[in-house]
Formats: C-alpha cells, structure tokens, sequence
C-alpha cells in the first residue's frame, strides 16, 4: 500500500449534482450494442427443439467450462455489483459476508456433497424429486413455492435494470424496465435454456473485463492509511474487521445458504452437464471465480471510501463511477458490465421459473391441453416474466426483493428438499408439515413486510431462523406420523 492521493479528476461525490444522470445519447449507443451482442449470441446458439429436456435442459449436454461460465455470470447479480459495492463502502470488509460468503461456501457444499446424487437423479426439477418423496400433493405446493421464489429473484433484477437505465438514458424506470425485459424474453422465449446459457457466456467477460478494470483503476490510488482515517472519522467502526457486525452478517449468508443449495438454478445447471465429472469441476471452478469477484466487489468498496467520505450516497457507487469519474470508454464497459451482470442473472431466473411453470404445473394439471411441450415452456417464459415485471413495479429495493426470495426457499424447501435428496423412503406426512409450517411463515413473514398483513412478525433476516425452526419440527412431526401408520 502506498499513500499516493486521489487523482484531482475523482471529486466528492456529494458534491456531484443529479443532472449528471441526465439523457446520455452515447449510453444509448452502449445499450444497443450489448442487446445486438446478447441477441445475437443467444439466437446464433438456438436450435430446433422437440421436447422440454432440449428447451430447458440443452439435451443434458453442457460441458465443464458452459456450466463453470453460466452459473458464475447467473450467480454474479445486481445485488453483487451494486448492493455489495455500496455495502462495502458504507460497512467495510465486513460486507464480504452479505453476498460473498454464501455464494462460495454454497457452490462448495453443491460441488462436493450434492452435485453426485442430483446429477444421477432421474428427474428434471426438484417438484418431480418432491413426489416420489412426499407425494403429488406437496409436489404442488412446492412448485408454487418455486415459481413465487423465481418470479420474485427476476423481480430483484428488473428493479435494479430500471432504475440503472432511468439513470444514464432519460428513460422512466418502466421505459427503462420493460425495454431490458423485452430483450431477454425475446432470447429466452426463442432458444431455452440453451440462448441462456451462451448469453451467459458473452456476460461472463463483460461483467469480469468490468470488475477487474475498476479494480485496476481503483488500484492505482488505494491508500489503506488514508481509508482508515477517513472511515475513521466517519464513525465507521471495524471497517477493516471481517467479523465487524457478525450476527446479522451470519444471519443473512445462512439465509442465502440455505436459500441457494437447494435452489432450482443449480439443480438446473447440474442436471444439464454431461456427466457428474462435469458438473462437479463446472461448479468447483465458478466457487474459485465467485471468491476472487466477490472480493473485487468489496474491494471496490472500500477503496472508494474518499469518493464520498461525508454523506451516504445519493445512488449506487458503481453508476456513480460511471456518471462522473471515468472517461467514456471505460465508462461504456462499466455500463454493460452492470447490464451483463444484472441481465444473466434475470434471464436465468425467469427460464427456471419457466421450467417449474412448465413441467410442474402445466403438464401436471393439464396434461391433455394439446399445447406442445416447446409451446408450453415458451409460453410459461413469457407469463414468468410479465409476473416478475409487475412485482418490480411495486418493489423497489433490491436487496429487500432478493432477501425476501430467498427466505421463501430456506424455510419452505431446504428441509424437505435435503432430506429427500439423501432419502428414498416416502414420507408424506414429513414432507407435507415441513413445508406448510416452514413456507407458511415465510409467506406470512412476506405480508408482513409488504404491510398487507399487520403481524408484527421478526424482519429479514432475523425471521429465518424461526421459519426453519418450524420447518424441522414440522418434519419431525410428520416423520414420526409416517411412522406412527407404517407400524
């Protein structure tokens, strides 16, 4: 570290005025370049598909580096390049935990202990794993969980595109909004899974040339000296501590652990590999990956403490960096890094979601429909979207959309779910109580916060260790009534 100062050209940010996020006409050009890339790539790679496992699934035939580079870029979000960027900022080093650890550790736990079984299932979603374990009935109300979980992560991501977008193009946030969304339905709708994850791909390096350029820019003037005092004087506290505000901190990446190992994005990606050799080395490579961004992101953070070392910020640090500190070149690829990051992520939720939509309620309900399998799964892409556009119009924060998304699945799923992946025994009972008691509180914990219902009920993420408490016990209830029949 040295104590070289701030070049002159990188002001206060308080000091930066809001007309600064007027109509940028270069911008325009930027965005649409990256959406004739992102169509292209996703266009280019499509074929002809004749069932859900070629529309949803890429024929099961994607390799290593296709898993390793689509689940990092669908993993990496807006809650990764924007929220974690201004929480290291505001927090410290501590902000690693908000989205850094659980990613890894996650990936890790999937890589090593989860990605054998899963692959070797029979199966193309987890509801279809749900009722061989626990019957039809909970198989239903675990695709309804699913599918809210999926609508309400896209959900995160259009909040974030419409209100980066109404910054830099003049656009309102819905202008903005439903343009982006436009795009990735197009891609998405047309080639699947496979338009997916080659969109990923070309995401991937644009995300990672943008980070890593921002880290060597920011580089080139990191004094850690002169941070701490600033964040000294500025009332920050442990602001070089990894453990500064600890139980929170657990609290939310236990939240997005559970959340995320049983989620229908990995299952996705693991079920689409060649093989489990495949699978494994894809998922063990982007943990690397996530772990060296993740710490670029809070390392961003953190050096750009003297950018606004008074006041919070009025928006989110990285638009800022844009807007007014860099050249506009560099501003252009930070600007269609944030899109990549923000759109692979989208577009990957909503295809899941699709899946779930698809395969668990559609065929299930209405298996003689005579809609084609294709039709059927372009068809719930499109309604998947629309669902998670109307909520983006209603929420607009971004870290609350994605912490309430996951709460759904770490005290709905993650109990049943673990239990039936390492279990081949029917329980019913179990599976039924786990799931109403745990996914009934998160859904009440959810009206709560959008104050529809006035309960009074613990916040995100304090809630979730509740929700999980009533999840086990009402596995373990109905596992001992499963029993209590069987005898």
């Amino acid at each position: 570290m040295h104590s070289k100062a701030f070049p002159k050209k990188v002001e206060s940010v308080d000091a930066t005025p809001y007309n600064l996020f007027r109509m940028r006409p270069e911008f325009f050009l930027f965005l649409a370049a990256y959406f004739a890339l992102v169509l292209l790539a996703g266009l280019a790679f499509s074929r002809r598909m004749k069932n859900l496992e070629d529309f949803f699934l890429a024929s099961r035939c994607l390799s290593a580096g296709l898993i390793f580079l689509s689940l990092t870029a669908s993993w990496f979000g807006a809650t990764s390049i924007l929220v974690s960027t201004d929480e290291a900022m505001r927090t410290g080093l501590s902000a690693f935990w908000i989205m850094g650890v659980p990613a890894v550790l996650t990936v890790l736990l999937l890589a090593f202990f989860l990605a054998r079984p899963l692959q070797r299932l029979p199966i193309m979603t987890i509801p279809d794993l749900v009722e061989l374990r626990y019957g039809r009935l909970v198989r239903h109300l675990a695709s309804g969980l699913i599918i809210w979980y999926m609508v309400l992560l896209a959900a995160s991501q259009m909040v974030a595109l419409g209100q980066f977008l109404k910054m830099f193009l003049g656009l309102s946030y819905l202008a903005g909004l439903g343009l982006a969304t436009a795009v990735v339905l197009l891609y998405s709708m047309i080639g699947g899974l496979r338009s997916v994850v080659f969109t990923d791909v070309v995401q991937f390096f644009l995300l990672v040339a943008g980070v890593a350029g921002l880290v060597i820019w920011l580089g080139g003037f990191w004094s850690g000296t002169a941070i701490a005092d600033l964040a000294s004087r500025g009332g920050k506290a442990g602001y070089f501590d990894l453990f500064h505000n600890l139980k929170e901190n657990v609290l939310i990446a236990f939240s997005f652990i559970l959340a995320w190992t049983i989620s229908p994005i990995a299952l996705q990606r693991i079920q689409a590999a060649r093989g489990v050799r495949e699978a494994r080395t894809g998922l063990f490579a982007a943990a690397g990956m996530l772990f060296l961004l993740y710490a670029s992101v809070t390392f961003i953070g953190l050096a750009s403490l003297p950018l606004s070392p008074g006041q919070p910020l009025s928006h989110p640090l990285v638009s800022e960096i844009i807007a007014s500190k860099v050249g506009l070149w560099f501003g252009g690829l930070l600007f269609v890094a944030v899109l990549a990051a923000i759109l692979s992520t989208m577009d990957t939720a909503i295809n899941t979601g699709a899946l779930s939509l698809t395969r668990d309620v559609h065929l299930q309900l209405f298996p003689g429909s005579g809609l084609g399998p294709v039709a059927a799964g372009r068809l719930a892409t499109l309604l998947v979207g629309l669902l998670a556009f109307l909520v983006a119009t209603r929420f607009q924060s971004i870290l609350k959309t994605i912490g309430l998304s996951s709460e759904i699945m770490a005290e709905g799923l993650f109990v049943p779910g673990l239990a039936m992946i390492f279990s081949r025994r029917r329980r019913p009972l179990a599976g039924l109580l786990s799931l109403c008691l745990g996914g009934g509180y998160s859904i009440l914990s959810f009206l709560g916060a959008v104050n529809v219902l006035p309960l009074g009920l613990p916040v995100w993420p304090y809630s979730v260790p509740y929700g999980l408490a009533l999840s086990l016990a009402g596995f373990g209830a109905g596992l001992a009534l499963d029993r209590f029949k069987r005898s």
